[in-house]
């Protein structure tokens, strides 16, 4: 097969840009103009090509074996939009080494091609396109765009031995997710329905301005922590708190940083959503904003899907480009309007095949706790078993509000979570428990899971390990592989979870160890490298099965641990039975781990009916 690496050039200037406008937004405007293309077929000669967008249309398609080669490109994103909704042609393969680099080298290290070429000593990128703002491929000299074809050329070249230089240590395999992710954006097939979209954005609009008319806050009460504290209590919030760098004694966590109030802009009640807004000074709520951008899209075309390959250290992928499609609102009143304006096209359907209880499936398999993994295998309701343990009553017994209990312990203790945080997790709930009982369900679920308590201790001396250049294995034997020089942890894939600069600090409770990220540095410890090791592992699991699935039908959107579809009417029932099977197959590296999935189907992405 032909790898051929491109790099398109288009027209800019100081609004126009993707700086300030999204991917599809940039592709997808009025102003949008195609001013040159660099093209090298495996190792031939770049060429650069220039003229009306018929006669380059014609062109690329006519002397070129599209079907039949992979496409390269740095931000595969941008040149495959440009490829497939302007020039309408469409490879075999998409790759992207913006992707691979992000893999490779960390989320935390520049991913640029200037970056990328300095470090690797591939040479300069070159700064001709600064020279090119503002100005239409009729404004530029002849020798101006002769320069300006030298300088994509360049462009192409670098990308070219880039990709060279990664292919001999990146996973074949992941190269497959890079490209079902890629094609979630460059091969749109979701509509939005905007009138319906319209008339919701009319409701949250003038739910906002009645909800801030009645809030009874100031502006300098809002700003005031003991008062926005007290606000959010009398909602039933438990005001989120952090340990002071500067005092090291516990305070609010009201920084637009701090994740604990990240978290309520997401909350289920909207009133909460209002008081951060009003907070942060913000314009809008999260949900308002959504809309809007949805909105705009709609009448663009459909729905591309913007998701970022490798967005975090586990590896899992992220949302980007102002619309987090991968993390869409699930929970509280009215969350569903934004899922239910997703629609399959006419005598299409979506599939939503949600893998169940991954993390804490992966988690027992890996620290071997055998009942519980038997009981995933056996279809057992874990979550009452567990409540039945809390209760010491029979699972026969057990109510819904203790399988509840059950379910937030199964979900939330695993990661070593102390009882003030359990009872904080459940008061967000609605949950209100005393300490005691708060430190008593803890204490029975360590008991009970002594192989997952064990695993905790690995994951220190792991981390320990790693800090002091020694190695050390991490659960089941033979699936992880920790690498000191680089501070990581191999996974099945063969990628790194890197702990990047980790450093050790002497405290009064111990040794207690961080590493950086951009946002600054983060505690790492036992529990919490187990959470990213069952996280980076549940990514492993989930993109083999997606290459599976993209035998049949190609994988549209991802959300947490899903996999969305979008077939045709008359293959519905074949494409649900293949899917099932497929989430239901574990990885070669993963014998024993006991998968399942529940399924769902409908015409709209919020209203969806179970399947069996």
């Amino acid at each position: 097969m032909d790898i051929i690496t491109l790099d398109f050039e288009t027209y800019y200037d100081q609004d126009y840009t993707l700086k300030k406008l999204t991917h599809e937004e940039y592709v997808r405007d009025s102003r949008f103009e195609i001013i040159g293309v660099a093209v090298k077929v495996n190792n031939s000669e770049s060429v650069w090509l220039s003229g009306p967008l018929d006669k380059l249309q014609q062109y690329l398609s006519e002397n070129y074996d599209w079907g039949n080669s992979a496409v390269l490109a740095h931000n595969t994103m941008f040149d495959g939009a440009i490829m497939s909704w302007i020039l309408d042609i469409h490879p075999k393969i998409w790759l992207d080494t913006l992707c691979m680099a992000r893999a490779l080298h960390g989320v935390e290290v520049g991913g640029s091609l200037a970056y990328l070429a300095e470090e690797y000593a591939l040479g300069d990128k070159g700064t001709e396109v600064v020279d090119a703002k503002g100005k239409r491929k009729k404004d530029f000299t002849k020798e101006e765009l002769s320069a300006y074809g030298d300088y994509c050329v360049n462009d192409v070249e670098l990308t070219h031995k880039l990709f060279r230089i990664f292919a001999g240590v990146f996973p074949k395999e992941e190269l497959k997710t890079i490209d079902i992710t890629l094609r979630m954006f460059i091969e749109p097939i979701l509509k939005l329905d905007i009138p319906r979209l319209e008339e919701r954005l009319k409701i949250v609009r003038e739910d906002k301005e009645k909800l801030l008319a009645t809030s009874g806050m100031e502006k300098k009460d809002l700003m005031s922590n003991p008062k926005f504290a007290k606000a959010l209590e009398e909602l039933g919030v438990v005001p989120p708190t952090k340990i002071s760098l500067r005092t090291e004694k516990e305070t609010f966590a009201f920084a637009k940083t701090d994740e604990g109030f990240k978290a309520l802009q997401e909350h289920p009640d909207v009133q909460v959503q209002m008081l951060v807004a009003a907070r942060i000074g913000l314009k809008s709520t999260l949900e308002e904003t959504r809309i809007e951008s949805f909105i705009e899209i709609g009448k663009r075309g459909s729905l591309p899907v913007p998701i970022k390959y490798y967005a975090a250290h586990t590896g899992r992928w992220g949302g980007m480009d102002s619309i987090n499609l991968q993390n869409l609102p699930s929970r509280g009143k009215n969350t569903k309007t934004l899922k239910s304006c997703m629609l399959a096209p006419e005598g299409y359907t979506i599939i939503d095949a949600d893998l169940s209880q991954i993390e804490a499936r992966i988690l027992a398999w890996l620290s071997e706790q055998d009942d519980l993994v038997r009981a995933f295998a056996n279809r057992e309701d874990v979550y009452v078993k567990m409540a039945a343990e809390i209760y010491d009553k029979a699972e026969e017994d057990i109510s819904d509000g203790e399988r509840f209990i059950g379910k937030q312990t199964i979900l939330g203790a695993g990661y070593g979570m102390g009882y003030d945080r359990f009872k904080k997790q459940l008061a967000i709930e609605g949950v209100l428990i005393e300490e005691d009982e708060a430190k008593r369900i803890i204490k029975v679920y360590r008991d009970s899971n002594t192989r997952i308590t064990g695993l905790w201790r690995e994951a220190q001396t792991a981390i320990q390990g790693m800090y002091q250049g020694d190695k050390y294995m991490v659960g089941k034997e033979g699936i992880l592989k920790v690498i000191p020089d680089q501070n990581a942890i191999k996974m099945p894939s063969g990628l790194l979870m890197r702990y990047t600069n980790l450093r050790a600090e002497q405290t009064d409770k111990g040794v207690q160890y961080s590493y950086h990220t951009r946002k600054g540095r983060v505690k790492i410890y036992g529990g919490k490298c187990v959470e990213n090791i069952c996280q980076a592992l549940a990514k492993c699991v989930i993109a083999e099965q997606m290459v599976r699935v993209r035998k049949l039908t190609p994988p549209r959107l991802t959300v947490h641990d899903s996999i969305i579809l979008c077939v045709p009417d008359e293959e519905l029932l074949d494409t649900m039975e293949y899917v099932q099977e497929c989430l239901r197959w574990a990885p070669s590296w993963a014998d024993g781990l006991p998968l399942d999935c529940d399924i769902k189907y409908g015409k709209n992405y919020g209203e969806l009916e179970e399947w069996q």
